[in-house]
């Protein structure tokens, strides 16, 4: 049974500054338009990719993050969007349609995030400034979608007055410096815009959660985006290469490690977060929300587009008996640590006891990175598949003994 619908003291006809919207119910699910608009993220993925494989550094992979955390921030709150209002509406699709094109200039300047290309415009302003249409076209279709509900309205407000404004021009004045100074302002810029979201949302706030089964579905379908992307990452690195032996088993290992992340999340864990948001109402079903697909799955889709990275690098030189290196297994063994760590996490907070297995798991795999940079690449890719499903098992073991177990009244 679907959760009571979130209070608010909008009209049902959600007569908005623009027109009339629906207003989503608690049997809201999530929209073709929605996956439509997901469609510019597989490329930015991808993107995002490419350019920690390009740099091949540590600031490399920061400066690849960050870009990532910005582009994660525009995705979330068009998820709030449309869970207040469904986007198969005429204003919230005309609106949508702009923030697609903005967010696809957004992924197709990413190799220039950072360092300007010679001709044409300027690589990192024309970043900033998409992004910052993004964000102002999002706020005008949510005071749309508010319709007559004021404090939700002021909400939207404070919001972007105190954490989306002062980013968004922090952002552009990084573009225009450039240098090793960019970096440091837009991870700046990013903090700033995500701690004062969460500061000017304290208990709720005014926000509203709808639907649960729309929430869940959302979050799910942007964690299958990035998995996507570790399949990418596959082909990515044997694309040019005649087919042989160890391009065959390697893609074997590293196709199973993506169905042992899908199993960890969608198997395991997934179906508990709408429950959990079910049994919530009102305020405290927005801070459930906020904190478990927010704020935490961000980490979950860093970890993986990180591992993908790592499976790219090994698929590269999956034929080779060479060491694999320390940044292809830092990224593999860092990855696989951090979306078992953050799926831990997520299972808590949404009532499931803590998995001792997968954060033991994920200590283990992050001690293990001097270890598999001494292994051939292929190598690295059957200890993590080893890891990973043996992980999976021994926590199907326990689950399975304490469902057996009699509970004490």
């Amino acid at each position: 049974m679907l959760g009571r619908m979130q209070e608010s003291t909008a009209d049902p006809g959600g007569r908005g500054i623009l027109g009339r919207v629906r207003v989503a119910d608690a049997s809201a699910r999530v929209t073709t338009f929605e996956l439509f608009f997901d469609l510019v993220y597989v490329f930015a993925f991808t993107q995002i990719s490419m350019l920690m494989a390009d740099t091949h550094t540590a600031f490399g992979v920061l400066q690849a993050l960050i870009v990532l955390g910005l582009l994660w921030w525009t995705w979330c709150a068009y998820s709030w969007l449309a869970n207040q209002a469904p986007a198969d509406q005429g204003v919230l699709q005309v609106g949508m349609g702009v923030a697609m094109i903005a967010i696809f200039l957004v992924a197709l300047v990413i190799p220039e995030a950072y360092e300007d290309l010679p001709g044409g415009w300027s690589g990192p302003l024309v970043l900033a400034l998409a992004y910052t249409l993004v964000r102002l076209v999002h706020t005008g279709l949510y005071l749309v979608a508010a319709g007559d509900d004021r404090a939700l309205r002021v909400q939207v407000l404070r919001t972007q007055a105190v954490a989306m404004v002062p980013a968004a021009v922090a952002l552009i004045v990084g573009a225009i410096m450039g240098g090793a100074a960019q970096t440091w302002i837009w991870l700046a810029a990013f903090a700033w815009d995500v701690v004062f979201t969460y500061a000017s949302s304290r208990g709720g706030g005014g926000w509203r959660l709808h639907s649960p089964a729309h929430w869940a579905e959302r979050y799910g379908l942007v964690v299958i985006l990035a998995l996507g992307e570790s399949i990418v990452a596959i082909g990515v690195g044997v694309a040019r290469e005649p087919i042989d032996a160890a391009i065959a088993l390697g893609t074997v290992f590293a196709v199973v490690l993506s169905i042992l992340l899908w199993w960890a999340y969608f198997a395991r864990i997934a179906e508990a977060g709408e429950h959990a948001l079910q049994r919530r109402a009102d305020a405290s079903r927005v801070v459930l929300a906020r904190d478990a697909y927010t704020y935490l799955h961000f980490a979950i889709v860093a970890g993986v587009i990180l591992a993908a990275l790592g499976v790219e690098d090994a698929m590269a030189h999956v034929g080779e008996t060479e060491p694999f290196g320390g940044f292809g297994a830092a990224a593999l063994a860092s990855g696989l640590a951090l979306y078992l760590l953050a799926t831990a996490a997520f299972g808590r907070i949404v009532d499931l006891p803590w998995s001792r297995v997968r954060v033991g798991t994920a200590v283990a795999l992050a001690a293990s990175i001097p270890l598999l940079a001494v292994f051939a690449p292929m190598g690295a890719l059957a200890v993590a598949v080893v890891v990973v499903a043996a992980s999976l098992a021994l926590e199907g073991v326990v689950q399975a003994r304490r469902a057996a177990t009699p509970r004490v009244p």
